[in-house]
């Protein structure tokens, strides 16, 4: 029996959630402006609807929605010359735009996109802004699922990224990427908002599912680009440790979309040739002797990936790495993280001995997963009483769903 074909707008909105981001970092090369590309892509859409139906999907659909798009901007300038004069920076990317042979093969796209992550990630810019500008033109997250994953209002996220383009155009902040003896200067801004991005694939912070797939693959893929651009050990250490986690992800959750912990996950599922490529690329990142946070937090997701099973894991191997991980990166988290592993090589009691003050820290007071850690260990002391006010703690401070329902199983389990 055939399969019926998909709508011209089916196929339209596959390709803009599978191409539209680069489609985009393209427009703002040739464009100059990040709103103007926005609009003129937008614009290109809307004439698709309009026309695939009748004329067929173009052979090359990212093509042609980039010329569209740029034919409508340089249409909207010329119509603005005869209302009013362009200021110098949209006066000098009219010409480039109409003067430039249209280049929008899979290279040029991807060069296009790691350029865009450099300016969204420039150091002029405020951190939370470079996060936020990163998800919103390189993602394609919108304002309120930003907003969201920050905890902060829509509309103090939207001003943080309206000032953020502000400054972009005001500065004159090149759409490029750095000069070579500039770049291990810029490189750790990339890398953290690389891998928060990843992170709001791998496990999100809020909403109804754990896993983005499309944002993991894309911060992967990014961490790919810079890798060829750059080989440094850090970038080797990032790309690892995000292949290591993402290999997990098909044996993460079950048919329900439920959260399954590390120690019941069927590790068969796991992708085995993403740790293998992993494991290779940190021991080479080790070796080099000039690695960082990343190099070793890939170390410790290795020993994971490559233990035969829950049982067999080198907690031991783990709790030293996070030693090392902790001097060379002090931080609550990895400090809580530290704590855990540490129970699991020496018994609960002894997490539970370095989580005490970590209970009084405002900066993981109020994080979910030090109330489920702190938890976790009543629970494995049979403190039954204790550990269902720690659940409860971590439920009022939990954002995602499935990791609610997670813990309201783990907290009624005490009642069995």
């Amino acid at each position: 029996m055939d399969q019926p074909q998909a709508s011209p707008r089916d196929v339209v909105e596959a390709i803009y959630r599978r191409d539209g981001r680069r489609a985009f970092a393209t427009l703002v090369r040739l464009l100059g402006d990040l709103d103007a590309a926005e609009e003129a892509l937008h614009e290109a859409l809307r004439v698709a609807l309009e026309r695939w139906p009748a004329d067929g999907v173009p052979q090359n659909p990212v093509s042609w929605l980039i010329s569209t798009a740029r034919f409508h901007a340089i249409d909207g300038h010329r119509r603005q010359r005869r209302m009013r004069a362009l200021d110098d920076v949209a006066a000098a990317a009219l010409t480039a735009t109409e003067a430039a042979p249209m280049v929008v093969d899979g290279e040029q796209l991807a060069d296009d996109q790691l350029r865009l992550v450099f300016t969204c990630c420039h150091p002029s810019l405020a951190s939370e802004a470079q996060v936020a500008l990163t998800l919103r033109e390189v993602c394609g997250l919108t304002t309120e699922a930003i907003a969201s994953a920050f905890l902060l209002p829509t509309p103090t996220l939207a001003q943080r990224i309206v000032r953020a383009k502000a400054k972009i155009r005001a500065a004159a902040i090149p759409f490029e990427v750095p000069a070579a003896a500039e770049l291990p200067l810029r490189l750790g801004a990339v890398l953290r908002v690389v891998y928060l991005v990843f992170n709001e694939g791998y496990s999100a912070s809020s909403g109804d599912a754990v896993l983005r797939h499309e944002l993991a693959d894309e911060a992967i893929r990014l961490a790919r680009l810079l890798r060829a651009l750059l080989p440094e050990p850090e970038i080797d250490g990032l790309l690892a440790l995000m292949l290591l986690q993402h290999a997990r992800r098909a044996a993460r959750v079950d048919a329900d979309g439920d959260l399954v912990p590390l120690e019941q996950q069927e590790r068969a599922r796991w992708d085995h040739a993403a740790i293998a490529e992993g494991a290779a690329m940190v021991e080479r990142a080790l070796a080099a002797g000039r690695f960082g946070s990343y190099c070793l937090q890939a170390a410790i997701a290795a020993v994971h990936a490559e233990s035969a099973s829950a049982a067999a894991t080198d907690w031991a191997q783990i709790a030293g790495l996070y030693d090392v991980l902790l001097r060379l990166e002090p931080s609550p988290v990895v400090e809580l993280n530290r704590a855990v592993a540490i129970a699991m090589r020496d018994g609960a009691q002894a997490g539970l001995t370095l989580l005490a003050p970590m209970l009084q820290d405002e900066r993981l007071a109020r994080f979910h997963l030090t109330h489920a850690a702190h938890a976790d260990l009543l629970r494995r002391l049979d403190r039954r009483d204790e550990a269902r006010a720690a659940y409860d703690l971590a439920l009022q401070f939990v954002q995602q769903e499935p990791e609610r329902r997670f813990l309201r199983r783990r907290r009624a389990e005490l009642d069995d």
